[in-house]
């Protein structure tokens, strides 16, 4: 019976290296080990080699969008230049940095030495390859081109990985106003207002204004650091339940009807169908099951729902444009590309020019967006502590005034 064992070691290059190995003993991992030219200086069953932070109940890191880009990439490199594809993961599982990232090539070798093939040794980790990867390689290895698929999917990776960086961008800056109003604000309520109270110790008879100023002062000095692990806990707590089946698929309901939202929702969908669509077609894969499998590209399950739809009337025998016109994802415009695309047969062309349409259309989105949020947010945070400086002031004038 085969188990997976952890090993630590080095390489014939004196490199230290780490991985697992499968094998029926501890006796044939070494074994396994030194015919690769590994010195093995630690050798444990995968199950009781546990870090830390499983111990705690954490999940290991696992390979981000940004690294199986560039493992993506690497690949097609390597395969385009005649290397095989068990001695590419190999190349690529001595030189990669991150743990994560070597534990995943390490499987994937060891699994073709098996004699399975790439594409079913990828299915087993779905939490990193989706289907549309696993199929594309599983076309790739039938047709002899899997470095021609290893870079369709490494373009397709780095747009995903600039649309995620745009829309994180749009959301940097808001986040940074709203921290510099909010540290702002502790410093007044902690340093400026507390030395103005000893002005006012004097008058029992402040302005309604300078007593709530000095409450509200006094509340966040006593329960800041309540108030902030609130914060740091519900923060927490929100990203936790976003993992809940039941409310992220509220919010994506909420999300895909929101006025303007929708929109916005529509368009980074459209983008991520489009170019799933016009790979999967220019891999010669039937319109049906190109619909299918990009239909599992898409994060919204409303328009996931409308897209199970098209996919049973265009199996029913209607045309794609017309099945893709009712769903959100293709107004008008689009249609009509889609109708001109079958129409002339080159479907794969028209989804790339959609993709690449509504890619510009979102840059102009978030530019705009960014633009006009700039001010708003600058005066908004003048609005809130412009007002408190003012009651400052009107209070330091009050008390000067009854002082006189």
């Amino acid at each position: 019976m085969q188990e997976r064992y952890q090993y630590t070691g080095f390489d014939s290059a004196g490199s230290r290296v780490r991985g697992t190995v499968d094998a029926s003993g501890v006796a044939e991992a070494r074994s396994e080990l030194r015919g690769r030219g590994i010195l093995v200086s630690e050798l444990l069953p995968a199950t009781e080699a546990r870090d830390w932070r499983q111990s705690l109940g954490v999940r290991r890191a696992s390979v981000g969008l940004a690294e199986l880009e560039v493992i993506t990439a690497e690949l097609a490199l390597l395969l385009e230049n005649g290397i095989r594809i068990d001695r590419a993961l190999e190349v690529l599982r001595r030189g990669a940095s991150q743990p994560a990232s070597r534990r995943l090539l390490d499987t994937l070798h060891q699994s073709l030495k098996q004699g399975k093939q790439l594409s079913a040794a990828a299915a087993e980790w779905p939490e990193i390859f989706d289907p549309l990867y696993v199929n594309l390689l599983a076309l790739g290895e039938a047709s002899g081109r899997l470095g021609d698929v290893f870079r369709r999917l490494a373009d397709d990776l780095r747009f995903r990985r600039e649309l995620r960086q745009q829309i994180i961008s749009a959301l940097i800056y808001p986040s940074v106003i709203l921290t510099v109003c909010v540290l702002a604000l502790l410093f007044i309520f902690n340093f400026v207002v507390p030395n103005l109270t000893t002005l006012f110790a004097d008058y029992p008879d402040l302005p309604w204004y300078t007593s709530a100023l000095i409450s509200v002062s006094e509340f966040v000095q006593r329960y800041q650091l309540i108030l902030g692990a609130l914060v740091i806990v519900l923060i927490l707590l929100a990203l936790n339940l976003s993992r809940l089946r039941g409310l992220r698929s509220a919010w994506q309901e909420f999300a895909a009807g929101a006025p303007g939202l929708g929109g916005l929702v529509s368009t980074v969908e459209r983008i991520r169908f489009a170019s799933a669509m016009g790979m999967m077609l220019e891999a010669a894969v039937p319109v049906d099951r190109a619909l299918q499998l990009s239909t599992g590209s898409v994060a919204s399950a409303p328009i996931r729902r409308e897209l199970a739809v098209a996919l049973e009337r265009l199996r029913r025998g209607e045309g794609l444009a017309s099945v893709l016109s009712r769903t959100r994802l293709f107004p008008d415009f689009y249609s009509s590309l889609i109708e001109v695309g079958e129409e002339s047969g080159a479907l794969d062309a028209v989804f790339a020019e959609i993709a690449s349409r509504s890619r510009d259309s979102f840059a102009g989105w978030t530019k705009r967006f960014t633009s006009l949020l700039e001010p708003a947010l600058i005066l908004f945070m003048g609005l809130i502590i412009g007002a408190v400086v003012v009651v400052i002031m009107l209070s330091i004038t009050s008390v000067t005034d009854t002082a006189l």
